[in-house]
């Protein structure tokens, strides 16, 4: 029987969350509460529609010719708070000969991850920030089942992007920055890091929601902070992806993306 899990949408022809062309899952759910959600609508475990695998399988199958030199990832909302789902597309996509990421906060158990750590070929690990109380902040959630994840794809050498969003008055605290830096350059697995700008694409999920969006006044970084940071990575020997106009054309392919999802056909 095939595996169940629940969705949010898919994409049939991403090119912002892996290498190449890709077919991405967003699943249903969520632990985080992050300030800045741009899929404040993924949060709930019980909204979204459910789907099995060989559904999945089946949509991406009619892709597959454009997928040759990318794949499919699994994104969220959480991946990781559906373990069993998501190992089971990643195993099937290998059947199919087809490269698999898992785009994850990295907040689960590290027992309940691995399984499904193993079945993918890259993972892109999305760290908030670095100082506890900060990342606390930003997330409602501890930092430390995520900086244990970094540190065990490290030990098994798993291809990993790290991805940190940088949010003026939020996350630039060069403490903070400093601190990322530090601890991303001591992993030996960390093929790129991806520094992305704050953008408001999703405050109006939020109002569709009912939530209060905290960060409304809050400015898009500007030029000279995204070098900035992008600068205290390099110093560290990070490759980085994030100069501004790096970082501008990420922000487009993100705000064409939220358009599709909008209208994605489950």
């Amino acid at each position: 029987m095939s595996v169940l899990g629940r969705i949010h949408s898919v994409e049939t022809l991403g090119t912002v969350d892996g290498p190449g062309i890709r077919f991405i899952v967003f699943t249903q759910g969520c632990p985080l509460r992050c300030l800045y959600c741009h899929n404040a609508d993924c949060r709930s475990a019980h909204d979204g529609k459910e789907v099995t695998v060989d559904y999945l399988i089946n949509q991406i199958q009619k892709c597959k010719s454009y997928l040759r030199k990318g794949g499919v990832t699994v994104s969220g909302g959480e991946p990781l708070m559906q373990p069993d789902f998501v190992k089971e597309i990643f195993a099937r996509c290998h059947q199919l000969g087809l490269h698999t990421a898992l785009d994850t906060s990295g907040y689960c158990s590290l027992e309940i991850a691995k399984p499904v750590l193993e079945m993918a070929d890259l993972v892109l690990l999305d760290i908030k920030s670095y100082i506890p109380e900060l990342y606390y902040k930003v997330t409602n959630v501890s930092i430390e089942p995520t900086l244990a994840m970094a540190k065990y794809l490290s030990e098994i050498g798993k291809p990993t992007w790290i991805r940190f969003v940088l949010v003026p008055h939020l996350t630039d605290n060069i403490e903070n920055v400093e601190k990322l830096a530090d601890f991303v350059a001591t992993l030996t697995n960390v093929e790129r890091l991806d520094v992305l700008p704050f953008h408001k694409m999703g405050e109006y999920k939020w109002e569709q929601l009912g939530l209060p969006y905290e960060l409304k006044d809050t400015p898009s970084a500007s030029p000279e902070l995204l070098q900035q940071t992008v600068n205290i990575f390099r110093d560290r020997g990070i490759n980085v992806i994030g100069g501004s106009s790096e970082a501008m054309g990420a922000i487009s392919l993100r705000e064409e993306r939220s358009r599709k999802l909008e209208r994605a056909d489950l």
